[in-house]
């Protein structure tokens, strides 16, 4: 492949880079270009409303309705927010004034009548597909040879990621938004790709986790559907009995906060977890944990290749509370970062990152992880932190 330019590059092509595993599956990645072809089918004027109705899209896949915030917005770096959500309201999108107006670290509730539908529904995504696209598009918005260009780059990258190969080989769609074409030299040049000639390009190794087209490993074609929608069997999950009058007396002692913080999780619409599960977590004693020799074998050599995963972690926690309005699970952490290991690792690999202080939570109460302080040494923190007003969680009915 000839190159029109050489790169560079900014980022180091390391062998830890080229080791990180795929953070989506061939459905997955597939899903990924569903997404950017429904945005790019929208009657939109330019790659900040697209890069908007991406984020939105994602998050709104099941229900029609998706969480987003003014702080969300500006991360976005648009030249003209305002005149973006203008356009996206021409076509039946309900963005209330809020989104502007009111404390940017809340969530204000945006329906998209497209993705309300039951039939022909653009965006068919199964739960476990949402959250894994949804947490990929974060990924690749927040790389480092990205996430400081305008709208136009970094809506290039989320299509150009999604149509690379594993061997970081892809060619530009023919849905391809052509107000991003002007951005590619901007994407050779700060190292996101190695290689540019008219259609054809190739991605850096550093980035190549976030390639989304490829094919299937052994054996995955058999299991990814029945994964994607959670028809696994949970076999380290026993069922749990749940005691509806036994939480409500629960909740009603807890303080408002804690409260507030269940419901919030227990009407999450976006995580639509069985009242069963979340009942046992906030009410199930927690007991002191021995980690055999093997998990902590495993975990050594789990760590060997994800570098980054304390950024990584408290960049994902960030960005989950912003559209669940709860922090993740230790589950729901690793499974939308593509870490796959067994449920025992994953809990070692949290309780290392919270020994780190690269998360830190309000233990024992579940799904309350967020940003530590080496995370916030390096400016990664919650919405709420860069404002004076603290966040109302709203739970739904």
């Amino acid at each position: 492949m000839p190159k029109n330019a050489s790169s560079s590059s900014k980022v180091s092509a390391t062998p830890a880079s080229a080791s990180q595993p795929f953070l989506l599956s061939s459905q997955q990645g597939e899903a990924a270009r569903t997404l950017l072809s429904y945005a790019s089918s929208l009657t939109l004027p330019g790659p900040d409303a697209q890069l908007v109705a991406v984020v939105v899209a994602i998050r709104a896949a099941r229900g029609g309705v998706g969480n987003l915030t003014g702080a969300d917005l500006s991360a976005l770096r648009l030249g003209d927010a305002r005149e973006a959500i203008d356009a996206l309201r021409h076509l039946g999108w309900q963005i209330s004034d809020a989104l502007f107006d009111d404390d940017p670290a809340t969530p204000v509730p945006i329906t998209v009548p497209d993705l309300t539908q039951t039939d022909d529904h653009p965006l068919p995504f199964g739960k476990n597909v949402r959250s894994r696209v949804s947490g990929w598009t974060t990924r690749v918005l927040s790389a480092k040879p990205v996430k400081k260009l305008p709208p136009a780059g970094r809506l290039a990258g989320l299509f150009l990621t999604a149509h690379s190969t594993s061997k970081l080989l892809g060619q530009i769609p023919s849905d391809f938004p052509e107000a991003c074409r002007a951005a590619l030299p901007d994407l050779l040049q700060k190292g996101f790709l190695t290689e540019l000639s008219e259609d054809h390009y190739r991605l850096d190794l550093a980035v190549r986790h976030l390639s989304g087209l490829r094919r299937p490993a052994e054996g995955e074609q058999t299991t990814e559907a029945a994964k994607a929608e959670g028809q696994v069997e949970r076999r380290t999950r026993p069922a749990v009995r749940f005691d509806p009058d036994a939480w409500t007396q629960w909740k009603h002692a807890a303080s408002p906060a804690l409260r507030r913080h269940a419901e919030a999780v227990e009407y999450c619409a976006v995580c639509e977890l069985d009242p069963g599960q979340v009942a046992a977590a906030f009410m199930e004693r927690v007991r002191p944990q021995f980690t055999p020799k093997w998990i902590k074998n495993a975990y050594g050599e789990w760590k060997e290749t994800h570098p980054d995963r304390g950024p990584q972690a408290a960049e994902f926690t960030v960005a989950f509370r912003v559209e669940h309005g709860h922090g993740p699970s230790h589950n729901q952490l690793c499974s939308g970062l593509g870490w796959d290991a067994c449920r025992s690792v994953r809990g070692f690999i949290v309780r290392r990152l919270l020994s780190n202080e690269w998360l830190m939570d309000t233990s024992p109460v579940p799904w309350t992880l967020r940003p530590g302080t080496m995370a916030q040494a390096q400016g990664i923190v919650l919405p709420k932190a860069r404002t004076s007003a603290a966040v109302a969680v709203r739970p739904g009915p």
